[in-house]
């Protein structure tokens, strides 16, 4: 496939609400649903997905956490140390060195995932679950403690520059559901059930050697109609090592379609701003790209999401 721009036009109001209105009836769960797509991961799946492992290499799929201020990352991790070990260095007995830290979960810099709870539409949560539901306290319904026993699972990584044949897709291009196929049958892998899936765009190779820029402004993502290949696959998890969402946005007067269309019509849970530069060369010079993936979001009552470190375990 030539380098360029992905070939989806943009959606008009119209069209984002019908992809928005079919892809939630395609998806739809009992009322009382509060888990979403991870519903698709049964115990046979991840006993399946343990078949995955080759070799025993653990690989992190999470970038370092940032703690300096830079164009995409205005409110960095505030990391203190409340107790340096050099205060002790010349003193007898036991001490420890202690340190805190607090971070704005949702940024564009820092890998986390979100929680069901996270993207409100229309004044709802997925499953019209009333927006009322999350307060100054949290939220009572639908926050990261549905994944409070982790997200096990077959993981699948469909490397779209690669398929390109570039280093990375530009800020501002977008991948369709036609790359993702054409993906899988370059990489001879083919996305199922309760998959994990992870889709590279290269934000992250290209943040390293260009330097930060204004995500919030430009970047690359999926086209919303790139979830309708997720729909059909009954995907549990979508990931990538941008925001998932392109911006500008690819729907008119939405402004995160992907977020609305996955977190809100059709329960995934998203991972935002990994990493997969350490798991792409092992994945080529095995020829394999599916692997056992462990999730281990914080166990944190209410939150819209949690900083995360994915494990690839091949």
């Amino acid at each position: 496939m030539p380098t360029g721009r992905g070939a989806a036009a943009p959606l008009s109001a119209a069209e984002f609400r019908a992809l928005y209105e079919r892809l939630r009836s395609e998806t739809r769960r009992s009322a009382a649903d509060r888990r979403g797509a991870l519903n698709t991961i049964t115990p046979a799946r991840v006993l399946a997905a343990a078949g995955e492992i080759r070799s025993g290499r653990t690989v992190s799929l999470a970038a370092p956490v940032e703690t300096a201020t830079t164009p995409d990352d205005p409110e960095p991790c505030d990391h203190r140390m409340t107790s340096p070990a050099e205060s002790h260095a010349s003193a007898t007995g036991l001490h420890f060195a202690l340190d805190r830290f607090a971070m704005n979960v949702h940024g564009d810099a820092d890998s986390h995932v979100d929680a069901l709870c996270h993207v409100v539409y229309d004044g709802s949560l997925y499953n019209g679950v009333p927006a009322s539901t999350v307060t100054e306290s949290g939220a009572s319904q639908l926050s990261i403690e549905v994944a409070h026993d982790g997200i096990v699972g077959r993981g699948v990584l469909l490397d779209i520059p690669r398929l390109r044949g570039v280093r990375w897709l530009e800020p501002g291009d977008h991948v369709t559901a036609a790359e993702l196929a054409a993906a899988e049958k370059a990489q001879r892998v083919r996305v199922g059930p309760g998959d994990l899936l992870f889709v590279r765009v290269g934000h992250r190779l290209r943040r390293n050697e260009v330097g930060p820029w204004d995500a919030a402004e430009s970047r690359a993502g999926l086209h919303p109609a790139a979830l309708r290949f997720l729909a059909e696959r009954q995907v549990a998890v979508l990931g990538s090592d941008g925001n998932n969402d392109t911006a500008p946005s690819e729907a008119s007067g939405v402004g995160f379609p992907v977020h609305v269309i996955g977190i809100h019509a059709m329960g995934l849970h998203l991972l935002d701003y990994l990493q997969f530069e350490d798991l792409v060369p092992l994945c080529e010079q095995d020829d394999h790209w599916s692997f056992l993936c462990v999730i281990a979001p914080l166990r944190l009552p209410g939150a819209t999401g949690s900083p995360v470190n994915p494990i690839a375990v091949l």
